[in-house]
């Protein structure tokens, strides 16, 4: 199966779960009880936020790449502009540097790591889905370069993309007693060893960074 190159997210339904997360760094693991919602099937791609932003970040340019050199807080606005485009609400409500999140908002947003997790799981338990080669682009097969969203097989849930190629941007503050405002990436991206491209890692970055291995995917609260 291949990406839509329309402009409209293609978003899968997730069901809802509990999901195990865990911190290698301070070895700590909670429980967390996931609500249905619905994500989107790929990373947002060029094409899409050309079209809603009018512009193209990053190095690398095509229009089914995964949108990269984007920073968290580019993310946010993003799905608040991708909202008022498709007439919901949005979810986010942005004063300079604070942004709150508005849980009963029906428009896009950024999945919390608990929902991202147990989204790219699929009901597995594993480190990944399927054999890494199989459904992500990593050190070891992308020729450190990013590649089309939709070129590797999909989890069982029908999303794609979520181990390797960009890592994505997620809501939640990493550990804000050492880290302050920095925020939750998970995936693994084209650069990575395969070490982090599995189901439980985390990294963290600022708010503002962009780089040319991180972008994000839409999320919408609900079960349709």
């Amino acid at each position: 199966m291949s990406a839509n190159t329309g402009f409209e997210p293609e978003m899968v339904s997730v069901p809802p779960g509990r999901v195990t997360l865990s911190d290698r760094r301070t070895r700590r693991s909670w429980q967390v009880e996931v609500a249905p919602c619905r994500l989107s099937a790929f990373p947002v791609t060029q094409a899409l936020y050309a079209e809603v932003t009018g512009e193209r970040p990053g190095a690398a340019h095509g229009d089914r790449l995964p949108v990269e050199g984007v920073s968290w807080r580019d993310a946010v606005r993003f799905c608040n502009a991708l909202s008022r485009r498709d007439g919901h609400a949005p979810a986010y409500r942005i004063d300079g540097e604070t942004v709150e999140w508005d849980t009963a908002a029906d428009g896009y947003r950024l999945p919390t790591e608990a929902e991202w997790e147990h989204a790219c799981r699929a009901g597995t338990t594993g480190p990944h889905y399927a054999p890494l080669d199989e459904i992500a682009w990593y050190r070891g097969n992308s020729q450190e370069r990013l590649h089309e969203v939709g070129g590797k097989r999909p989890n069982a849930w029908g999303l794609y993309d979520m181990l390797g190629n960009v890592w994505d941007w997620c809501w939640d503050v990493y550990d804000a007693e050492v880290y302050g405002t920095y925020r939750v990436l998970r995936g693994g991206g084209w650069f990575d060893e395969p070490w982090s491209c599995r189901a439980s890692a985390r990294r963290r970055s600022h708010p503002a960074y962009r780089v040319d291995d991180v972008g994000f995917r839409l999320t919408r609260s609900g079960p349709h």
